[in-house]
């Protein structure tokens, strides 16, 4: 039998440790590519959206008042790419740390957002003690993770964040996988972006011990709405 005839749960454990990290270098090397002209037409978008700003200012909210400690609360954007959340999250009061796997995007961050501190990492294997923080945004970069990371995604989600502790996730919501070859500005890109119910993202945390606090359906009369999921670790 080929390869192109075996589907991914028939593949070895060394098979797909190689299909994952080639995804992560084709992600990680678009968004390099595309980050100038991303951060740019994205630079407004929490101004320009008043429920999006509403969503980041809950979260802020939320991650304060679960905080038991002095000083403000230790917070992760997790697929922070240019650093406009994370640095609209500084300005809340918030002690925001930014990862990102594109080393240009995080480049990018530091020199237009410098409050938050960045790092570069995988959302995989987080650069980050376990119970680093009182919560955690995942603003619509879990769209890059494929069916079988997300599990591992979960986990150290679960692992970086403290008991009480919120995690938001956002994504776009459908049930497909779309390819894209262009992106920002026309230039090229090659990843995949997965669509999911906001049911699929919901059950996901679950399975890893958050309590489900809400869910949200962002622009539900667009062809591809946004969705919210706001979790408590237990």
């Amino acid at each position: 039998m080929s390869d192109a005839d075996r589907s991914d749960t028939d593949r070895s454990d060394a098979d797909r440790g190689d299909m994952d990290r080639g995804h992560a270098a084709r992600t990680r090397q678009s968004y390099d590519t595309v980050a100038e002209a991303y951060a740019s037409l994205t630079r407004d978008a929490v101004t320009e959206q008043p429920v999006l700003a509403a969503v980041l200012g809950m979260f802020a909210h939320l991650s304060r008042a679960a905080w038991q400690s002095d000083g403000p609360p230790p917070v992760l954007d997790i697929g922070c790419g240019p650093g406009h959340f994370a640095g609209h999250l500084d300005g809340l009061g918030l002690a925001v740390t930014g990862i990102d796997l594109s080393p240009g995007m995080i480049g990018i961050a530091r020199r237009d957002h410098p409050g938050p501190r960045y790092a570069v990492g995988s959302m995989t294997a987080l650069p980050c003690p376990d119970a680093a923080a009182i919560g955690a945004l995942v603003s619509w970069s879990i769209i890059h993770v494929p069916d079988q990371q997300l599990d591992p995604v979960a986990g150290e989600l679960r692992r970086v964040v403290q008991p009480g502790g919120i995690v938001a996730v956002g994504f776009h919501v459908g049930d497909r996988t779309n390819h894209r070859t262009e992106g920002y500005g026309g230039l090229p890109m090659d990843l995949d972006v997965h669509l999911r119910p906001v049911e699929v993202m919901s059950d996901l945390l679950q399975r890893h011990h958050f309590h489900i606090e809400a869910t949200m359906l962002l622009d539900p009369g667009r062809a591809t709405p946004g969705g919210v999921v706001l979790a408590r670790r237990t």
